[in-house]
This record gives C-alpha cells, structure tokens and sequence, in this order.
C-alpha cells in the first residue's frame, strides 16, 4: 500500500523503512517504523544495514516523542504475529493506562487489548492528518539537522 500510495497512515520514507501512524491511538502518537528488507530477526540483517536500522528507528522516536509530547517512549520490537522486522514506538505520558496502571504507570500491555484496538481509538481523517504533518514537521526538522 505504501509503494501504490494507498496507505493513508504513511508518514515517511527514510532509507532503511518507513514511517507509518498506527491505526489505533490509545497511545496518542503511536507509531510504527517498517523495515524496508524483508527480515524476521535484527540480528538477520547485514551489519551496517541494522546499524542504519536501528538509528533511523532512535530518530523516528526522537520525532514521535517531540511531535506529542511524550514523557517516556517505550519501544517493542516483538515480531510474534507479523514476522517482520517493525517497530512498535509507544508516546507516554503520566496516566496513560488509566486504572489498569500501578498508581498510573505500566507497560502498555497492561491496557485491555479490546480497549486498545477498539474503533474508538481510530483518529477521523482529520486527526490523523493532523498527526502526519506534526510527525512529518519533526522528522524534516531532525533531517535537516542531518541526523539522517
């Protein structure tokens, strides 16, 4: 969908993956960072590759923790259901899990999986709009400090 232009949730291409607005938002800012190589394991991916990889992922969250204000970003790399190499970037902030947190903090598997994937938690076009041009605005100013 990214390459037809069709994935209303693309954000960016860097050299090494893509920069996409996950399509639920309990997490305001959440974000996802593809791998542009087909790989199931970091460690599968040639040397300097992953090194690319993993610093373009640090600036994504960089920009995705500046564009929504994030506390504390939390990064998932897991690969269980998609068994491609994806990042999952995760926005903070205090009280983010509700009751489902200990004194409100936690990881975000904490938060009902139901709760999280709900529709509720869907942004309308224009939020997401909105979201990809703060994102976008962050990744351009990092790039243009050539941080990339």
């Amino acid at each position: 969908m990214i390459k037809n232009s069709t994935n209303p949730y693309f954000v960016k291409e860097l050299e090494t993956g893509y920069v996409v607005i996950g399509d639920n938002q309990h997490f305001k800012g959440y974000t996802l960072f593809l791998c542009k190589e087909h790989k199931i394991e970091l460690f599968h991916l040639d040397s300097k590759y992953k090194i690319k990889f993993l610093e373009e992922m640090s600036i994504v969250a960089q920009a995705v923790s500046k564009a929504f204000g994030a506390e504390k970003m939390n990064y998932e790399l897991l690969g269980n259901g998609e068994t491609h190499l994806h990042w999952h970037l995760f926005p903070r902030v205090s009280g983010d899990l509700g009751e489902y947190g200990n004194n409100g903090k936690g990881p975000v598997w904490w938060y009902p999986i139901d709760k999280m994937y709900s529709d509720d938690n869907r942004p309308s076009i224009d939020e997401l709009n909105e979201m990809k041009q703060k994102l976008l605005l962050e990744l351009e100013t990092l790039t243009d400090k050539n941080l990339l």
